[in-house]
C-alpha cells in the first residue's frame, strides 16, 4: 500500500470519492462521519495522514486539529474547505495543518497533497524509530546520528573514553563535528555537571594567548584594569577543548605542558600557584606529526594531549547516513523558518548520495537549510557524476529505506523490494549495509 489515510466528513458522498480515489492509487483508507470516530484510530505511532472537512456538525474540523496536535504535532493534517472558506483554512495552517483543499477539487490535487503529506510523516516516523532505537542503547545517538558502522564504532570509543580522564585528541576533516564529539566525551563523563570550555587556538591572536589561557591579574599589563579568569581555569574540575591545537603558539605550548604535568598554573602578573583539575581534549585537522617535523608543534605536548585518539570518519566514507543527516537538519530548518518540508525527489536524492561532501557535516546542514527555504539546486559537481554514480547512490538509499521500514527483517524486506535473498544480500553487501543495524534490541532471529 502506499500509505494509510483516514477521511472525515459528514458528507457521505465526499468520503466515498475520497475513499474510491485513493485507494485506486494505491492507498490504504478509513472513513469517518465524525471527529470522534477519527480520533479514535490516532496516536502518536499512526504512520499516515488525516483528512478532514473544517465545517462538521458536533466538533468541527479546527476543533478536529487541535485535538490531532495535542497528540502528534507533526502529524500531517489536510483539511477540505467550501468555498469562501480560505480565512479559516489560513487559521488552519496557522494552528497546524499541513495543507488545505478547496471544494470542488479534482482527484489529482488530492493525490498529490496526500503523498507529499505521508512522505513527511514517513521521514518523522523513521527518526523517531532511530532516535528510539538508539536511544534505548546509550542515548549518545541523540548527539552522535548515524546508522553506518563507522558512527557506531565512534559511539562506542567515546563511551569507552568518557568514562575515564586521560587526555584525548580528536582528529578530523573540516567541518566532521570535531567539537560536537568532544562534547559527547564532557557530557557522558562523571564531569558532566562541571564546565566545558572551548577555545579555537586558530582564532585567538598570539599576543593575547597567555591571558586567554592562563588569566592575568589587575595591572599585569597595559590596559589589564582587572583581574581575569583564564580558560583553564574556568575549565577546573571540567573539561577545556582546544580546537584547532596546531596552531597553537610554541611559547605557549611550554606553559601549557608544565600544567599539564604539574596540576598547577599562575596567572599572568603573579607568582601565586593555583591548583585545576581538568580533562584536556584537542581537535586537529593535519598530523601532529608532521608539525613535530616540521618543529611548529612539541613532541612532548603531542604525547601529553594524545593518550588517546578519537578518528572521525568522513561523510563520504558513511554514506548510509547521508539521508538521515539531511532529512533532521531539514526538518529542523523548516521548523526554524515556518517552513513545510518538501521532500526530495529521485533526482535530489541522488545527487546528495553522490556528491563527496567535502565539507562534511556542515556542508550537508548547509545543503539542508537551502532545501527547507526552496533554494536548493544541483550542484556543478553534482552534475558531474555519472549515471552509474548515481545509480548506485539510489540504490543504496532504497535498500536502507527497505531495512529501515522493515526493522531488519530480511524476509519483508525480500517481499518489499521483490528481490531473492541471494540479490539483497550481495546488494546489501556491496553497499555495506548490516542486517543488524536496523533489528531492534531483542527482536528474534529469522530462519
Amino acid at each position: 500500500m502506499g500509505g494509510q489515510v483516514i477521511v472525515v466528513d459528514d458528507e457521505a458522498a465526499i468520503r466515498e470519492a475520497a475513499q474510491q480515489w485513493l485507494e485506486l492509487s494505491g492507498f490504504s483508507v478509513q472513513v469517518c462521519s465524525c471527529a470522534a470516530q477519527a480520533l479514535a484510530l490516532i496516536d502518536v505511532d499512526f504512520p499516515g495522514v488525516l483528512i478532514s472537512d473544517v465545517r462538521m456538525p458536533g466538533t468541527d474540523g479546527l476543533q478536529l486539529l487541535g485535538k490531532v496536535v495535542e497528540c502528534d504535532r507533526d502529524l500531517p493534517v489536510i483539511m477540505i474547505t467550501g468555498h469562501g472558506d480560505v480565512p479559516m483554512a489560513v487559521q488552519a495552517i496557522q494552528q497546524g495543518a499541513y495543507d488545505f483543499i478547496e471544494k470542488p477539487f479534482t482527484p489529482e490535487r488530492l493525490l498529490d497533497v496526500v503523498r507529499r503529506a505521508l512522505e513527511k510523516r514517513r521521514l518523522v516516523c523513521e527518526n523517531r524509530a532511530l532516535r528510539q532505537q538508539f536511544g534505548l542503547k546509550d542515548g549518545i545517538a541523540a548527539q552522535l546520528l548515524g546508522v553506518s558502522r563507522p558512527m557506531e564504532r565512534l559511539r562506542r570509543q567515546i563511551l569507552e573514553l568518557a568514562g575515564t580522564s586521560v587526555n584525548v585528541l580528536i582528529r578530523g576533516e573540516t567541518g566532521s563535528g570535531k567539537e560536537r564529539v568532544a562534547r559527547c566525551l564532557h557530557d557522558f563523563s562523571e564531569r558532566a555537571d562541571k564546565p566545558f570550555v572551548a577555545l579555537n587556538c586558530a582564532a585567538i591572536p598570539e599576543h593575547l594567548f597567555e591571558s586567554e589561557l592562563f588569566g592575568h591579574e589587575s595591572g599585569a599589563f597595559t590596559g589589564a584594569q582587572s583581574k581575569r579568569i583564564g580558560r583553564i581555569e574556568h575549565a577546573d574540575g571540567g573539561t577545556l577543548f582546544l580546537d584547532e591545537v596546531e596552531s597553537l603558539p610554541l611559547a605557549q605550548q611550554v606553559k601549557l605542558l608544565r600544567v599539564l604535568q604539574e596540576k598547577t598554573l599562575e596567572r599572568l602578573g603573579s607568582n601565586r600557584s593555583i591548583r585545576v583539575d581538568l580533562r584536556v581534549i584537542s581537535a586537529v585537522k593535519p598530523d601532529l606529526l608532521d608539525e613535530v617535523r616540521a618543529g611548529r608543534f612539541r613532541e612532548d605536548l603531542l604525547y601529553r594531549l594524545n593518550v588517546a585518539t578519537l578518528q572521525i570518519p568522513p561523510l563520504r566514507e558513511r554514506r548510509e547516513d547521508i539521508s538521515l543527516l539531511f532529512e533532521h537538519f531539514a526538518a529542523q530548518a523548516a521548523q526554524r523558518h515556518g517552513r513545510s518540508l518538501e521532500p526530495l525527489t529521485p533526482a535530489e536524492l541522488a545527487n546528495l548520495l553522490g556528491h563527496d561532501w567535502p565539507g562534511n557535516v556542515r556542508e550537508l546542514i548547509n545543503a539542508a537549510e537551502r532545501h527547507a527555504l526552496g533554494l536548493s539546486g544541483s550542484t556543478q559537481e553534482d552534475a558531474e557524476q555519472s549515471l552509474a554514480q548515481q545509480m548506485e547512490a539510489f540504490e543504496a538509499q532504497c535498500l536502507h529505506n527497505a531495512l529501515m521500514r522493515c526493522r531488519g527483517s530480511i524476509l519483508q524486506a525480500m517481499e518489499l523490494l521483490q528481490l531473492p535473498r541471494r540479490t539483497l544480500n550481495e546488494k546489501m553487501q556491496r553497499h555495506g549495509l548490516q542486517r543488524s543495524t536496523y533489528r531492534p534490541a531483542g527482536s528474534p532471529d529469522e530462519e
